[in-house]
C-alpha cells in the first residue's frame, strides 16, 4: 500500500486568520518501506513572518522572498501525494492548512478520510506519556540529533520512522518480505538457512516426579489442603 507521510511549516497556528504554509516536505512509502521519491518545496506566504513562528523554523522573510506561491506549485503537489492516505503528527492542524491553501487557489480539499493521524495512534498506544515527534523519537530510538529547528521535511523523514514503530515495526505480520517489485530497488536480507532441530522433551522423568513427591511429604500443612474434599 502506498502511503504518503508529511510536515508543514507555517506563519503561525491559524490558518483561518490568515495564516499561511511557508514550507512542505513528504516522503513516500510502499508497504511501509520508504521508496526514496520525496517532496519538498518552500512558498512565499504572501504576509511577513511573525518573530515567534521564525523562531521555531528559522524561514524568514528574506529567506522566503524569492520562493514560488503555493498556487504555483499545486497541481506539483496533487500529482506527488496521488490519491495515497496522507500520515501527519496531530494531522488535524496539517490539513487545515493544506486544505486552505488548496481552497485559496481554487482546488478541491483533500478528503479527511485519508488522514492518519500518528499523535493518535500514539496516545492510543502509550496513554499518559508524552507524545510530542520529540518524545516519540527517544521511546523509539530515533536519531533526532539534526533537529536543531523544525524542518518540514526532516520532520517528515523522523515521522516515517516513528510511524513505522507505532504501527508494529517494520514486518509487521512477523514474516520476511518477498515480493519487492514496487519498492524502489529495496531488498530483504536473504533467508538464512538453518538445520531443523527435532522438538525437545518437556515432560519430568520418573526419577524428577520421585524428587517431586517426597519433597511435597515434607511440606507441613500445605495450604492446598484446604481446599481438598474431606476423606
Amino acid at each position: 500500500m502506498r502511503e504518503i507521510v508529511f510536515d508543514t511549516e507555517t506563519t503561525g497556528l491559524n490558518p483561518a486568520g490568515g495564516d499561511r504554509i511557508v514550507e512542505i516536505g513528504c516522503v513516500e512509502m510502499f508497504n511501509r518501506v520508504e521508496t526514496g521519491r520525496e517532496y519538498h518545496a518552500y512558498f512565499h506566504p504572501e504576509r511577513p513572518m511573525p518573530s515567534e513562528a521564525e523562531a521555531v523554523h528559522g524561514l524568514s522573510d528574506r529567506f522566503l522572498s524569492d520562493k514560488p506561491l503555493f498556487r504555483d506549485k499545486a497541481q506539483e503537489l496533487i500529482d506527488f501525494l496521488g490519491d495515497a492516505p496522507l500520515v501527519a503528527h496531530n494531522a488535524g492542524f496539517d490539513f487545515g492548512f493544506l486544505n486552505r491553501e488548496l481552497e485559496r487557489c481554487g482546488r478541491n480539499p483533500i478528503c479527511l478520510s485519508r488522514m492518519v493521524c500518528t499523535l493518535v495512534l500514539a496516545r492510543t498506544r502509550h496513554p499518559g506519556a508524552k507524545h510530542s515527534l520529540d518524545a516519540l523519537c527517544s521511546r523509539f530510538g530515533v536519531d533526532r540529533s539534526q533537529r536543531v529547528k523544525h524542518g518540514a521535511l526532516l520532520d517528515a523523514q523522523l515521522l516515517v520512522q516513528v510511524y513505522i514503530e507505532l504501527t508494529g515495526g517494520r514486518q509487521i505480520g512477523l514474516g520476511l518480505i518477498t515480493d519487492v517489485s514496487s519498492t524502489a530497488g529495496w531488498a530483504p536480507t536473504a533467508p538464512i538457512d538453518r538445520p531443523v532441530r527435532e522438538a525437545r522433551p518437556h515432560f519430568a522423568s520418573d526419577e524428577e516426579i520421585a524428587r517431586h513427591r517426597a519433597f511435597i511429604a515434607r511440606l507441613k500443612q500445605p495450604l492446598w489442603e484446604r481446599f481438598l474434599p474431606a476423606a
